[in-house]
């Protein structure tokens, strides 16, 4: 599923982002979020673990920016593509930003060994899920790796 945003852009963002999220109440909510913190990025939406590597897979040219990839999805899931992506020579420089509403700081420790930019606790308030968006792009965009204790995104 592709979601069209506005033309106008409030701040320099990536242009094309990925989100891997089988909830779709949350990938609607993640798009209104994102269209009104960066209306120009291009949001491609994929619902499982297999559609996303195959979009990967078979993607020409250049990768979007950067990967939101939940966690708990069906068919492959977010702890399976992770490795995946990172370990594979075309994808591993992919800014992959895991996206779930749980939070076990054992996981945490993994994910980031694992190669992920950041790890973002799905915020249950609209407002903190816009300034979670931004604060995650600001790090794309500025291409900065974050220490380990910034790891964790939670507002």
């Amino acid at each position: 599923m592709e979601l069209n945003t506005c033309n106008q852009n409030k701040v320099p963002f990536p242009v094309r982002l990925i989100l891997a999220d089988d909830d779709i109440d949350d990938c609607l909510l993640f798009n209104e979020a994102l269209n009104s913190v960066a209306p120009s990025v291009k949001l491609s939406i994929v619902n499982n673990g297999e559609q996303l590597m195959q979009l990967l897979y078979n993607s020409e040219g250049d990768l979007p920016e950067a990967l939101f990839l939940d966690l708990n999805m069906p068919r492959k899931n977010g702890y399976e593509c992770l490795p995946l992506i990172k370990k594979n020579d075309k994808l591993s420089k992919l800014k992959v930003i895991v996206h779930s509403t749980s939070c076990d700081p054992a996981r945490l420790d993994l994910f980031y060994a694992q190669g992920a930019l950041c790890y973002v606790q799905k915020p249950a308030e609209f407002s903190n899920l816009k300034a979670a968006i931004l604060k995650t792009l600001t790090l794309i965009t500025d291409n900065f790796i974050d220490p380990r204790d910034k790891f964790l995104i939670n507002l």
